[in-house]
């Protein structure tokens, strides 16, 4: 019995939509704020003294409001929560009522759960620091060894909302967030679960982004923090670290339905690569046959694909091979090519998430956001259409890459829900 239904499961292929997005981030914290954001070409980047005071090479970063939880979750159950696992837990607030998903159904129904994370910095090294101050290993408390794990933001959320499904993080560096929604696709199109809540989160403090500084990854125009995350552009000098949270629920078309869902987009295909090369220096054949796969996987034309949300972080190397693996697979069509990242910074382990809902948000109001601050191509980012300004357009599909350390590549593909 057991035997055949496995087989049943793998032999399926479910259509899988998105009924449900929440966003906490530097553009705002919550979709319509965050629309209008994009829209405006709205900035998130501010210049913090404290990381200056520290000796930081750049004091830049994206400034994320920060949660009140007091008067929603109990204090015994706050202490296990570091930062990042607050803001997603707003984020997942936002998505569950947009979904029409209430606690009664999270209770009698097998909801899973795959969330992106790949550090929890600041938590560490406050319980590290009691021990050596007091000597004591106690003085950690009893909530720091939840903090600090690295499945924090997916233990939180799952004993939070009583989830029963899969419950998994996926820790793959800058391309967790887009991991996680490609798994998600994956285990809902073969059957294994009807509803997943997927997304992706980073923390925003000094304490997690010291040793970017340290090997100088940041911009250093400090003097226009606006203007300091530049895209593809020629003056690039550094990415810009940000982070929040994003939350997406994917369901089996048949299931959302069935429950009297609204689809908003559906996920079509997911694409994924390894370098196979240097730890922290992208080539392009990784990325290139990440992108490949993806289109492969949906079975599309790139002439269907409207709009590419890179991953370009504002650095020289990352930026140009990607601009290269973008223009070695579109060739001649020179679809319209942005970077969030231009008004929000690099929000890391978060990134794959946000930026699948930031294209969301433009496929779903006719307008792509302009790659702020890209105003000269560079020998290599030229080879592709980049839009600098906002742009009134309609697509109905796009292609968003995530890329990260160690060479992990992921790229989805979302197209708008038609019945």
């Amino acid at each position: 019995m057991h035997r055949k239904l496995s087989y049943i499961y793998l032999n399926m292929s479910n259509r899988v939509v998105i009924t449900g997005m929440g966003i906490w981030s530097c553009l705002g914290t919550d979709l319509e704020t965050v629309k209008d954001a994009l829209y405006n070409g709205k900035s998130g980047i501010v210049f913090d003294q404290e990381r200056k005071d520290l000796g930081f090479r750049s004091a830049l970063t994206a400034y994320v409001e920060k949660p009140d939880l007091k008067k929603l979750i109990p204090r015994n159950q706050r202490q296990f929560m570091p930062e990042e696992a607050q803001y997603a837990y707003m984020s997942t607030l936002q998505a569950l009522q947009q979904a029409g998903i209430d606690q009664a159904y999270l209770d009698e129904h097998e909801v899973g759960l795959l969330f992106g994370n790949d550090s929890v910095a600041k938590a560490t090294y406050q319980a590290v620091s009691k021990i050596y101050e007091y000597k004591d290993t106690s003085a950690c408390g009893s909530g720091s060894i939840f903090q600090s794990m690295n499945s924090t933001v997916t233990m939180n959320l799952a004993t939070l909302f009583h989830l029963r499904g899969i419950n998994l993080t996926t820790s793959g560096a800058c391309a967790s967030g887009s991991h996680s929604l490609g798994l998600g696709w994956l285990l809902i199109k073969d059957g294994l679960q009807d509803c997943i809540i997927c997304g992706g989160a980073q923390e925003v403090n000094l304490e997690c982004v010291g040793s970017f500084d340290g090997i100088q990854a940041f911009s250093t125009r400090e003097d226009e923090p606006t203007k300091a995350s530049r895209p593809f552009d020629r003056d690039r000098d550094g990415l810009v670290p940000g982070g929040g949270a994003a939350t997406l629920i994917l369901e089996s078309l048949d299931h959302a339905l069935a429950r009297g869902a609204k689809p908003i987009a559906e996920i079509i295909g997911w694409g994924f690569s390894g370098n196979g090369d240097h730890i922290s220096t992208p080539n392009v054949a990784g990325p290139q046959r990440s992108l490949e796969l993806a289109i492969e996987h949906a079975g599309v034309d790139i002439h269907e694909i409207g709009y590419v949300n890179a991953h370009a972080t504002s650095t020289h190397a990352g930026d140009g091979r990607e601009a290269m693996a973008i223009a070695n697979v579109f060739g001649d069509y020179k679809v319209p090519v942005t970077s969030t990242k231009g008004q929000t910074g690099h929000e890391m382990w978060m990134a794959g998430s946000s930026e699948a809902i930031y294209s969301i948000l433009m496929m779903k109001n006719n307008f792509i956001a302009g790659s702020l601050n890209f105003e000269n191509p560079d020998e290599e980012t030229a080879c592709i259409n980049i839009i600098p300004k906002t742009q009134e357009a309609h697509f109905d599909m796009f292609l968003s890459n995530s890329f990260g350390f160690g060479g992990t590549n992921s790229t989805l593909i979302i197209k708008d829900y038609k019945d």
